[in-house]
């Protein structure tokens, strides 16, 4: 009679990832933030994971939690595995639905750079239907289900990321405003709108504006003011002539052109970071996400 030992069983898919966030995150916090659950569940997936493994993958300190060298070695391979089943996930989603796109921009990319140019993103994969998330930081395009990113990020590094234009840094206001401001030492005694997220802004257009010299004696002003959540609701109280606010060039290009807001000074901060194009596959593999790529860029 054959014998049919039980056969040892694995470990839990979810512990696994529960390791791998936290390690790569390096935290049960961030690893519980990520994973949508709590820390708590978070470290019993990996107290499992342990008792499984028969070994520590973490230390435990009053501080937080530090990998073991045993953690540090596998460490790797889960995230190209995780990675690898991510990727996978998203070619099962591409191939059983391509006529669906999904988008995830920041907030104020998706409100006025992108709206806008929804029009022409239509025209030019008709019959695609495009959705877009507005999130404030960039999906893992490797296992999240976004085909494609919008973001002001460093310059593009690999083939799934275009650059779109450079930012830059500097005033914009009413026509109303700009009228009585010849240079930038007119700013004393102005409204200065801040946008939460950009709170230095002001700081780093000052310090170009004005420069080692401090031609403009801009040090001394007090450019404290209202501050937004959303910078769309900042530009539009700037536009409403509540006061000055920090343009970010691919932001504030559609209202300078038509006049809404003007940029009453000429200096510029460069920025080194610029709106990047991301996608979860290579352009090429996909013909709506090419013709999309081409209508953001021409546009």
């Amino acid at each position: 009679m054959a014998v049919a030992p039980p056969r040892p069983k694995g470990p839990p898919l979810n512990a696994l990832r529960a390791f791998e966030a936290a390690a790569r995150c390096g935290s049960f916090s961030a690893a519980a933030d990520e994973l949508c659950v709590t820390p708590g569940a978070v470290a019993q997936h990996v107290k499992a994971l342990e008792a499984w493994a028969g070994g520590r993958l973490f230390t435990r300190r009053a501080q937080g939690v530090e990998l073991t060298d045993v953690g540090s070695s596998v460490l790797p391979g889960f995230i190209a595995a995780f990675d690898a089943l991510g990727e996978a996930v998203q070619v099962l989603r591409a191939q059983a639905a391509p006529d669906q796109i999904r988008v995830a921009a920041l907030p104020s990319i998706a409100q006025l750079w992108l709206s806008p140019r929804l029009p022409a993103i239509r025209s030019a994969v008709p019959g695609i239907t495009v959705s877009i998330a507005a999130l404030e930081s960039p999906p893992n395009l490797k296992r999240e289900p976004y085909d494609l990113s919008l973001f002001l990020e460093a310059a593009p590094r690999s083939d799934r990321t275009i650059e779109i234009c450079r930012d830059a840094l500097f005033p914009v206001c009413a026509p109303s405003i700009a009228r009585r401001l010849k240079t930038p030492a007119d700013l004393a005694g102005e409204t200065f709108l801040h946008d939460a997220s950009w709170a230095r802004d002001w700081d780093a257009w000052m310090r170009a504006a004005d420069g080692a010299d401090g031609t403009f004696g801009l040090g001394g002003i007090d450019t404290s003011g209202p501050v937004y959540s959303l910078y769309s609701l900042a530009l539009e109280e700037a536009r409403n002539g509540a006061g000055i606010l920090i343009g970010h060039e691919p932001l504030v290009r559609t209202w300078l052109d038509t006049g809404a807001l003007v940029a009453p000074f000429s200096p510029r901060v460069s920025l080194d970071h610029c709106l990047v194009v991301r996608t979860a596959r290579t352009p090429l593999d996909s013909q709506p996400l090419s013709k999309i790529i081409e209508a953001l860029s021409e546009i």
